[in-house]
């Protein structure tokens, strides 16, 4: 829900790790990469961001995964829970609060 308003469109797994761009808007994210800084270790935001701050409509698809069978997850609760909560709150300031 956070994204979905921060991003003023419905969007569930901002973390799903499938995005699609043309290339000339992937050149275009790229060139403005710098106005969100470069503190997404994920990706996943600087894409999903830069497609917002330019206006691109973004698509929610669903993606069907199996569960785990082994292993250990990849992402730390709740480390990178806070770094998610960090990185919606710049966003924020850059996306709504400007």
């Amino acid at each position: 829900m956070l994204f979905s308003w921060l991003l003023s469109m419905p969007v569930k797994d901002t973390l799903c790790g499938t995005k699609v761009f043309s290339k000339s808007h992937y050149e275009l994210i790229e060139a403005n990469r710098s106005y969100f800084g470069n503190f997404d270790p994920f990706g996943d935001f600087d894409l999903i961001f830069g497609a917002a701050k330019l206006n691109l409509k973004i698509r929610d698809l669903p993606i069907r995964y199996q569960s785990r069978t082994y292993g250990e997850p990849q992402i730390d609760r709740w480390r990178d829970g806070m770094l998610l909560i960090r990185m919606a709150a710049f966003a924020a300031r850059k996306i709504k609060f400007l």
